[in-house]
Parts: structure tokens; sequence; C-alpha cells
């Protein structure tokens, strides 16, 4: 009879290991990269970090990172694109039920704020990058385009816009987006206790917004 003491928990018993994929091993691996290289960027800038501490935090030698991210700055694309294409989705999610403006703007700086303050990080990292040049910030355009693009969809549904040019709507939905961003930027330098009033102010911007909207005449 074998002395073998079994180490394995009751939960290991009663539910047998499932074996991981190959793919699911490189996913997750992809994975630890990403949350190392956003831990790194605390608070630096990303052309200071390297391939090599990168790899190191995520636990694998430098050579394996090129079975993921072609350069580093495919893994700052990935970075940008992990954090805007979520918010994007929500943001869409909460604009699909609202009949009114000011529905919509509730629903959305709701969904901002929600998404900020659970994924603080990246919204640090993507401010901070914006404007640093090269192909993050070529990157984060993409994307606010996009986001942009979004929007100017969906407000083609209220009847007052629905005369508007193609044209006209994607500069109201730029208003709307450089609104936003500021307060993103705004939350992530808050001081407690002032999330309310970043928010409220958020929404009076909005509204300020739209106020012309009944005024104005595509030319």
């Amino acid at each position: 009879m074998s002395n073998a003491v079994d180490t394995r928990t009751l939960e290991d018993v009663s539910e047998p290991l499932t074996p991981v994929s190959r793919q699911e091993r490189k996913l997750r691996t992809r994975q630890a990269l990403l949350d190392t290289a956003l831990e790194l960027l605390a608070d630096r800038p990303f052309a200071t970090l390297s391939l090599r501490e990168v790899a190191k935090g995520a636990g694998i030698v430098p050579t394996a990172f090129y079975r993921h991210f072609a350069t580093m700055e495919d893994l700052g694309v990935a970075l940008v694109e992990e954090a805007t294409r979520t918010l994007r989705g929500m943001m869409r999610s909460a604009r699909t039920d609202p009949d009114t403006y000011q529905g919509m703007i509730s629903a959305s700086v709701a969904t901002v704020h929600q998404f900020v303050r659970a994924h603080e990080d990246h919204f640090r990292f993507l401010t901070r990058e914006r404007y640093a040049g090269g192909p993050l910030a070529q990157a984060i355009g993409v994307e606010l385009r996009m986001f942009s693009g979004d929007l100017a969809i969906d407000l083609a549904r209220f009847a007052p816009l629905r005369s508007w040019s193609t044209e006209d709507l994607h500069m109201l939905a730029d208003l709307i987006v450089s609104v936003m961003l500021t307060t993103i930027v705004e939350l992530l330098e808050a001081r407690p206790g002032e999330d309310a009033k970043i928010t409220g102010t958020a929404e009076k911007r909005l509204r300020l917004v739209l106020l012309g909207v009944p005024h104005w005449k595509t030319t």
C-alpha cells in the first residue's frame, strides 16, 4: 500500500481538474502581459516601459513575448482597445432604452462614471497617452472616432435630429464625446466625495449642448 499523502482538497476530489488547452494558456499569458503592463504604467508613460520588465512581470522569458505581440506598440494598442471597446458597448446599451435626451444623458453619464471608477488605471493610461504621439495616440484617436460614430448613429433616431445631415450629426456627437472626455479627466483627478458634483456638472454640460438642437438648421 502506498504511503503517499493525498494533498488534494475536498473540492479537488469532488470536481476533477479540467485540462487547460494550449489556446487557453496562450490567452492567459497574453492577459498577464496586458495586466502587468497596465500595473507598471500606473505612474509612468508607455515609452519608458521595456519588453523585459513586462515579460518578467508576466512570468515568461522575453523571447516568449513575441508569441503574443509583434512589438511593444502592439501591446499598447491592445491596452487601448481593451478599455475603449468595452466602454463603447456599455454606452450603446445605455442609450438603447431612453426615449428622451435627458434619459440618454443620465444613462450615459452614469455608465461613464461606473466604468471609469472600475477601470481607473486604464483611463489614466489613455488620458496620458492621448497626446503623446506615435501609434498609441493614433489608436486612441481611431477609437474616439468610432465612439463618436456610434453616437451619431444613435442620435439620428431622435425625431428632431432625423433631418440632420450626417456631417452635422457627427459634429454633435463630437461635442458630446468632448464633454465625456472632460468628465473622465475630472473623475480621475477628483478628491473623495466629489463624484456627484462632477457627474451633475457633466449632465448640465450635455443639456447645454443639446439646447441648441431644435434651433439648428443644416446649411
